[in-house]
């Protein structure tokens, strides 16, 4: 089994829910720039939108467009509460916290679905099995991204829509260019069965540990090194704690927003379609911002003073690679060949 290391702050969720009141109302103001919500006319519908991030992410903005569309069509009827950086509910406990009505909406990575009971969407961890974004969009755009959004409701959650991230490098204490470089390694990983055994693959050692704790298990050594798409690898300033960042290009991290069941059909179908057509904007400004911020990330790295940046050769991508294919072989027997068999297929497709 994986290492788990659990937070060393009291989380349990009951304790959460009591305290959330209070919370709630700092979180507000943070989430809303400082500005305290309006208090004159209390909103018809207050929705509280809940995620891991910081603010500045992608995922992060992607909340605060959704905020800022349903003011602006709801003349103020529809308040969006914004909590980021895990201020309410954090990876371990959030989806437990939407399933309780604590929160309205999550947008949680794709690999929190596995772990809920959907392993599908595992398939999106599978190493090196997408080359770029235009590929990921094919699936989750698709027929097979309709499929597993409906998936969803197996888990009482309503499937809302995907946002696009974007493509993890690896980070460490030393350059990770081949397998033997992995070695005695301990990299954090998102609760995951694929990511685990990527790690395994790879050689090195899995930690499973809430993103929110990454940077601090970094500085105090618990972990050695953790794999991050750029944008968050600089806003959780993991430049500071470590030393080198291999381009490895190697796994895709996306986001799926979900609400609950009960709250989404309690919505009369004015407001349900105000917030569906502002959840669709926005998740389609998110994912051009994911695209940019990303270009925009690499040429900050690339900057950075005292952090390492090595770029893969070509063999050096292949045989990290192969390393990794068993993964997909043990994907493929513990959810079937028919899901990776229809990914491939329509990844391939000339479209």
């Amino acid at each position: 089994m994986p290492h788990r290391v659990r937070p060393d702050r009291a989380r349990a969720l009951r304790r959460r829910l009591l305290l959330a009141g209070g919370l709630a109302s700092l979180a507000g103001l943070a989430a809303l720039g400082g500005a305290a919500p309006a208090r004159a006319a209390r909103p018809e519908l207050l929705v509280r939108f809940s995620h891991v991030v910081a603010s500045g992410t992608p995922k992060g903005q992607m909340a605060l467009h959704f905020q800022r569309l349903v003011a602006e069509r709801s003349a103020g009827r529809i308040r969006v509460e914004v909590y980021p950086d895990s201020q309410l509910y954090g990876d371990e406990d959030e989806l437990e916290a939407l399933k309780l009505g604590a929160v309205e909406l999550l947008a949680p990575s794709l690999s929190k679905f596995g772990q809920a009971g959907l392993p599908e969407f595992e398939v999106f961890d599978l190493p090196f099995l997408f080359d770029d974004l235009a590929q990921v969009r094919r699936v989750t755009q698709g027929p097979v991204g309709r499929r597993l959004l409906e998936r969803l409701a197996h888990q009482q959650m309503v499937g809302l829509g995907f946002m696009d991230g974007s493509f993890k490098q690896m980070s460490a204490n030393r350059p990770l260019r081949a397998p033997a470089d992995f070695k005695g390694l301990r990299l954090r990983v998102q609760a995951s069965r694929v990511l685990v055994a990527q790690m395994r693959a790879l050689g090195a050692e899995p930690v499973v540990l809430p993103f929110g704790e990454t940077r601090r298990a970094l500085a105090r050594r618990v972990v050695d090194g953790a794999e991050n798409p750029l944008s968050n690898f600089l806003t959780q300033g993991l430049q500071a704690v470590q030393t080198d960042l291999t381009l490895t290009h190697h796994g895709y991290l996306g986001y799926a927003v979900v609400s609950h069941p009960r709250f989404w059909t309690s919505l009369s179908a004015p407001n349900r379609e105000l917030l569906q057509q502002a959840l669709a904007e926005s998740l389609e400004f998110g994912s051009r911002l994911s695209a940019e911020l990303d270009r925009q990330a690499l040429a900050q790295v690339l900057q950075l003073p005292h952090l390492r940046v090595h770029a893969l050769s070509g063999l050096e991508r292949a045989a990290l690679q192969q390393a990794a294919q068993a993964v997909h072989q043990s994907f493929e027997q513990r959810v079937g060949h028919g899901l990776l068999a229809e990914v491939r297929l329509t990844i391939a497709a000339n479209i």
